[in-house]
């Protein structure tokens, strides 16, 4: 298996630990700690409280969590956190925790409250609640209900179900709030964490994104040595931000690695030699695979086993261009036993690496890979959201057109196609792609999407009409859609008159497509892409 990277050295002062209790927005609340300018971290609710009070937090979050807390096997935590003197915020299960824990009641009672509901704040000058509204709305998710605080307590909001929906004990600097103030739904949920973090933790926020550079290249030094590194180029943010990132801690010692496997899209290699090289002076070596990748995919149809070959393709491609810099320096050159990768927190969450969280499906660069992998793996960005690699990018220097650019998966096209990867398809769906990215540009909506990933659904034709005779074509799907980190999206509303350009442009343009249709799922229940 590929060796994990080694902790992150003691750069960071002012650490704020997240204990996740199975929560699906463990993530976000991290997420939006760092958004005050805190640094975060997140551990599982069964590590031991000494070894998260030796991590010298300067403040613990308990996230939320399926579970009930009278519900058999349901996750506990130790007193002893409570009483070390670092302050606490509960949110949602880890409230109901923190007031049973400490001597207070939760009613298993059916009180549920799902969804928005009306916040009534009953201490408006409270640590938490200082300077919001008496009366706001909430995202509350939860079964049972408070009914008491415990002792030393005060109680500091409440709703129409629940008589204790937030309470604070400002003596030990321990807070607590039945709803999810994480999730923008909470209007002004940041707000009251923030409260937290700077009145009840006394935080100051200097968590940037420099901090982040810095602390990077020192584990990047640390890990990698006077030996080399390859980084797999795919000319997409992830990989562009993370090689530029080892570049400036390791310098000639890393080459990066393009591969040409035949899945990208229309110009995106050309994109890749000129614009990545000019803008970073990296040195590139790039190899073409095309025919390696199709054979390997030919007959395939299943997208979990679609993702696995070209993941291992890839590790055999880097292990051939790690043999042949090895040949090139000679006996007196370093060992190539690093390989740099852009991935992403959310692409190990949905491989299932993440705590708790079940394999949704296999990124290429996380379950994708194969188990005889030797290379030890460089991954600066694995704890990163992708609005918060654009912002190290931006640090870095890299220009906007690179920072910028909407994602794309590391399997290409290969996933964007339903059914067999074929030469044929991919030149045909590149065809639509280029047409859907064009309009998308000229309309100036770039920026307003967070991606568009085209889709051909090649096992499903459908009936038409052009020139006046009988079409047996294949539908392409638009997927537009919004988002802040990829964990949750929606839907892009585009303007009906974008929509009919481009439908009527890959039609019209595209041999053997006939039907355009547009995907309105949001995600979940659907992911981004659709394999």
């Amino acid at each position: 298996m590929p060796a994990a990277p080694p902790a992150a050295p003691d750069i960071t002062t002012d650490v704020v630990l997240v204990v996740d209790f199975g929560a699906q927005y463990a993530q976000l609340i991290a997420r939006r700690v760092r958004e005050a300018r805190v640094y975060s971290e997140i551990v599982p609710s069964t590590m031991p409280v000494a070894e998260m009070l030796a991590k010298n937090p300067r403040a613990i979050i308990l996230s939320g969590g399926p579970s009930s807390v009278y519900a058999e096997g349901a996750p506990s935590l130790d007193r002893a956190l409570f009483e070390a003197g670092v302050p606490v915020f509960g949110m949602c299960y880890g409230f109901q925790l923190m007031a049973t824990t400490l001597g207070g009641t939760v009613d298993d009672n059916g009180a549920r409250e799902y969804g928005r509901t009306a916040l009534a704040v009953s201490k408006s000058g409270s640590t938490l609640f200082e300077g919001t509204p008496d009366q706001q709305s909430v995202w509350m998710s939860h079964g049972d209900a408070c009914s008491a605080a415990p002792e030393g307590f005060t109680v500091t909001a409440s709703t129409d179900v629940v008589p204790v929906a937030a309470f604070e004990n400002d003596e030990k600097k321990l807070y607590g709030v039945q709803y999810h103030p994480e999730v923008m739904h909470s209007t002004h949920g940041q707000q009251v964490l923030e409260h937290f973090l700077y009145r009840g933790a006394g935080i100051e926020p200097n968590w940037t994104t420099t901090n982040v550079v810095e602390e990077q290249i020192a584990l990047i030094r640390e890990q990698v040595g006077t030996k080399r590194a390859i980084c797999g180029l795919s000319g997409g943010v992830d990989s562009a931000v993370a090689a530029a990132l080892v570049q400036k801690a390791i310098g000639s010692q890393l080459t990066c690695v393009y591969v040409d496997h035949g899945l990208m899209r229309q110009g995106e290699t050309e994109q890749v030699e000129k614009d990545f090289v000019a803008a970073t002076g990296v040195q590139l070596k790039v190899v073409d695979a095309e025919e390696r990748f199709l054979n390997a995919l030919a007959g395939v149809s299943d997208p979990e086993q679609k993702r696995k070959i070209i993941g291992r393709e890839f590790i055999r491609v880097f292990e051939q261009a790690q043999a042949e810099l090895v040949a090139e320096a000679g006996a007196a050159g370093e060992d190539v036993a690093f390989l740099v990768q852009g991935t992403l927190y959310p692409d190990v969450v949905e491989s299932g690496g993440g705590t708790g969280t079940a394999n949704i499906k296999s990124h290429h660069n996380v379950g994708g890979l194969p188990d005889d992998i030797e290379f030890q793996l460089v991954e600066p960005l694995r704890q990163l959201f992708k609005d918060e690699v654009r912002m190290v990018g931006q640090e870095l220097g890299l220009p906007e057109e690179i920072v910028q650019r909407q994602p794309f998966p590391g399997p290409g096209l290969g996933i964007r196609i339903v059914g067999e990867v074929t030469k044929e398809r991919l030149d045909l769906l590149r065809a639509a792609d280029a047409i859907a990215r064009e309009e998308l540009t000229s309309a100036g909506l770039d920026r307003d999407i967070w991606q568009c990933p085209v889709v051909l659904l090649a096992d499903v034709r459908s009936v038409g009409v052009q020139g006046d005779g009988r079409t047996y074509g294949h539908p392409i799907v638009l997927r537009p859609v919004s988002s802040e980190d990829a964990m949750t999206a929606d839907w892009s509303r585009l303007p009906y008159e974008t929509l009919a350009k481009i439908s009527t442009r890959i039609t019209n343009e595209v041999a053997d497509v006939n039907r355009v249709v547009l995907d309105v799922t949001s995600k979940p229940p659907g992911t981004i892409e659709w394999e």
